[in-house]
């Protein structure tokens, strides 16, 4: 059973800038790929973005992409998620999701979930 842990969040103004990190418990090919998710208060879960090992190829949801940057060093690092020129609509809670296959990330559906840290965008 992989298990997720994200870290980074918090309360920033609009315009700054925050990296989560999402540290997986094991390397299996359950985590080939990782992914980014978050639900804001009222709203269905989204999708925000994603990325293959060992391709390292990236997948973003529109609305973050040019301000958000997922990142993985190697198939053992943390994946991380820096986000930049942040706005109130980027407020929500944020999840690390894991799946051996980026289509399922895609799709809105992961096998290992992490509880979720929260991010906070002050006007």
């Amino acid at each position: 059973q992989v298990q997720l842990e994200e870290s980074g969040g918090g309360l920033v103004q609009a315009g700054d800038s925050l990296t989560l990190s999402c540290a997986a418990s094991e390397r299996t090919r359950s985590t080939n790929a990782i992914g980014w998710f978050r639900q804001a208060p009222g709203k269905e879960r989204e999708f925000v973005a994603a990325i293959n090992w060992p391709s390292k190829r990236t997948y973003y949801k529109d609305s973050v992409k040019g301000r958000f940057t997922i990142s993985r060093d190697s198939a053992d690092n943390p994946v991380y998620l820096q986000m930049t020129q942040l706005t109130p609509e980027d407020t929500a809670v944020y999840y690390c999701a894991a799946d051996p296959a980026t289509r399922t990330l895609l799709a809105g559906r992961a096998n290992y979930w992490g509880q979720g840290t929260q991010v906070t965008v002050s006007s």
